[in-house]
């Protein structure tokens, strides 16, 4: 698969993000404190018609429950979880490009190449990844991989301080992943980007879920195997003008008795301001909406209303954040175009989201200011792990690795008995959207 960056390069936003730097595919291998972190190329998007028509895609909040809703543990940070952890192969120090005397016999080929861009190496071996080259696994996975690669990258430059940790982590049932996790630094108080590529067979358990949501599956000697990868991140900035950002995208596929596959994408993308900005909500909206559209006019606003159902925090009566977009269990109109479709979403997340912690990480604030915070951040703690059907599914699954599952908790964080901010306040604003949703983007 070609790696094209034109279109992202060439936006002002893509720009910011790199610092003005734009050759991608000679950048060299960067080890910091002896953590890896580096920058990956994307593959192109390709404009499709018709997405998000089927049965189950297009409804509220109550669509993908079970065990794909749950797979953001499973292919997301609630997913880093099954089996021990590892640490990551760390590659020496290097002040430039490798020349081509000390490249590796595996990157001479496309595929190496593109490997040669990633924190790790991927999850399943190379040769496996050289066999099937046209299949989606192998694509969704080039594809996370290079995610957690761009984002650890954008994040580390403008941290320019903290270094991101790797670890590789193995489960026994099959499969792992990477676990990439910047914390205490100058900007960011903690960042993670999750990788997992895991596979099996499903729980009887699961299945039964699955029939329940209408699939009808044809299990041989009771068993189902399955495959399901993903990316997902959560973001804490330290400034409490700077917001915390969330976005996870992620494929899962049987495959019946009968050798038929079943196969389906979710995810999404969602911001959490401390303080309302109403510029910094249009360009993220904006950006997300850029995204949709280019697969169909209709799909910003179904999945904008999907997030700000999902994110709904029901005992204080208010979202999470001021949304973005979230779908689950999308099938149609057809793999490829699924899968172009959260190929834009993924490469929208840095020109999002980059831009606003630049403009807002070296802002002055006053204690009161970072109480509120505090306060928000429970807020987040409170849904992560009363209502987040990931986060919940994962704890909930003997031999989790809670340490990974939890990685998307803020370092700090508070509650006060009762607290309501002054009326008119700039805290009171941003109750008012969190309560009362808003169109960003007309």
């Amino acid at each position: 698969m070609a790696l094209r960056l034109s279109r992202l390069n060439a936006s002002p936003c893509w720009r910011a993000a790199l610092g003005g730097c734009g050759a991608l595919r000679t950048w060299p291998w960067r080890c910091v404190a002896g953590r890896i972190y580096r920058l990956p190329g994307m593959a192109g998007t390709v404009q499709s018609r018709g997405l998000g028509h089927s049965q189950t895609a297009g409804g509220g909040p109550g669509l993908g429950a079970g065990l794909t809703a749950a797979l953001a543990g499973l292919a997301g940070l609630a997913v880093a979880a099954f089996g021990h952890v590892e640490r990551a192969e760390m590659v020496p120090k290097s002040t430039g490009p490798r020349s081509p005397q000390s490249r590796k016999p595996e990157e001479d080929d496309e595929l190496g190449r593109r490997c040669s861009c990633f924190m790790a190496l991927p999850v399943t071996d190379l040769p496996e990844l050289r066999r099937r080259p046209g299949d989606m696994k192998t694509k969704m996975e080039l594809l996370i991989m290079e995610t957690q690669a761009q984002v650890c990258q954008a994040l580390a430059q403008v941290d320019g301080g903290a270094s991101f940790s790797v670890d590789r982590w193995e489960r026994k049932e099959g499969g792992g992943g990477i676990s990439c996790v910047l914390q205490d630094g100058r900007v960011f108080e903690k960042a993670g980007v999750s990788v997992s590529v895991v596979h099996g067979n499903l729980s009887e358990e699961a299945s039964k879920q699955m029939r329940s949501r209408g699939k009808i599956l044809k299990t041989k000697d009771g068993k189902l195997p399955f495959s399901a990868m993903g990316v997902s991140s959560v973001i804490h900035p330290k400034n409490p003008h700077a917001p915390t950002i969330h976005f996870n995208y992620r494929y899962f596929e049987i495959e019946e008795a009968d050798g038929n596959k079943q196969w389906w994408f979710g995810g999404g993308c969602d911001l959490t301001p401390t303080y309302l900005n109403q510029e910094d909500a249009v360009h993220f909206h904006r950006t997300l909406k850029q995204a949709c559209d280019k697969h169909g006019p209709d799909l910003y606003p179904k999945f904008k209303k999907w997030c700000d159902d999902y994110f709904f925090i029901v005992h204080r009566g208010e979202r999470r954040g001021i949304g973005g977009i979230f779908f689950d269990d999308l099938d149609s109109p057809s793999e490829e175009e699924v899968f172009r479709f959260v190929q834009s979403c993924a490469q929208a997340v840095i020109p999002s989201y980059i831009p606003l912690v630049k403009k807002h990480c070296n802002d002055s604030f006053t204690p009161q200011e970072k109480l509120w915070q505090q306060l928000r951040r429970g807020r987040y703690v409170e849904f992560n792990l009363l209502y987040d059907r990931g986060t919940k599914f994962g704890l909930f699954t003997p031999g989790s690795r809670i340490e990974s599952i939890l990685m998307s908790l803020p370092l700090t964080a508070r509650w006060e008995y009762m607290h309501s901010p002054s009326e008119n306040s700039r805290e009171a604003e941003i109750l008012e959207v969190l309560r009362h949703p808003r169109d960003w983007v007309h």
